[in-house]
């Protein structure tokens, strides 16, 4: 295959990037000068060299150890815990700056039109709560995008929690205040918005 025509073809496969969009990429680069392709690949190249997902949060990161920076500061707040759908939603609750909890990443949303569970983390949030728990956990967030997949997630997991938590352990459930509009991704959202819903989380 040509080689334009390849690197367009992997372009088209990134999240929210058509045909037309690819291609502009790759004549941008066919422009730019070979150091910056060098740099690019070389960043490419490092993605499957360091950066290694959290045991923990399962967010992906470039910590030395098994754990992210995040989770291993033992200056974050314990007593919470945002769960969200995807690392891009944890950078913008981070982005925020009125979040000091712990985060836990779901690796999705469900999909309306299948219903499909395949690829989150729900056993693993279960399983991650016992430990959380012995060390302060009080309350956990649900933090997912508002709209109707994002709903659907957030109810399962209340579900799920209230299955799998013990009777006798109090620990709060709440959402996201509606400081986001209906339909809106929280990756995108700006960081008066999120303080807003973090307020009014209910």
């Amino acid at each position: 295959m040509d080689p334009i025509e390849r690197l367009t073809n992997l372009f088209v496969k990134f999240p929210g990037i058509g045909p037309r969009q690819a291609g502009r990429f790759v004549q941008y680069l066919l422009r730019s000068s070979p150091a910056l392709r060098r740099e690019l690949t070389e960043a490419i190249r490092e993605l499957s060299g360091s950066v290694k997902q959290c045991t923990r949060c399962f967010r992906f990161s470039a910590a030395d150890g098994k754990v992210c920076a995040t989770c291993a500061n033992p200056a974050r707040d314990v007593f919470t815990l945002a769960v969200v759908a995807s690392d891009a939603d944890l950078a913008a609750l981070e982005r925020s700056g009125t979040y000091r909890g712990l985060y836990f990443v779901l690796g999705g949303t469900i999909s309306l039109a299948s219903e499909k569970m395949e690829g989150l983390r729900l056993k693993q949030l279960l399983d991650s709560l016992p430990s959380r728990i012995e060390r302060g956990l009080s309350e956990v967030i649900l933090a997912f995008p508002a709209n109707p997949e994002g709903d659907a997630t957030a109810m399962r997991v209340r579900e799920e929690l209230d299955r799998g938590l013990p009777s006798d352990t109090h620990i709060k459930v709440t959402a996201l205040g509606r400081g986001l509009s209906t339909g809106s991704e929280l990756e995108y959202a700006d960081s008066d918005t999120i303080a807003q819903a973090l307020g009014n989380r209910h």
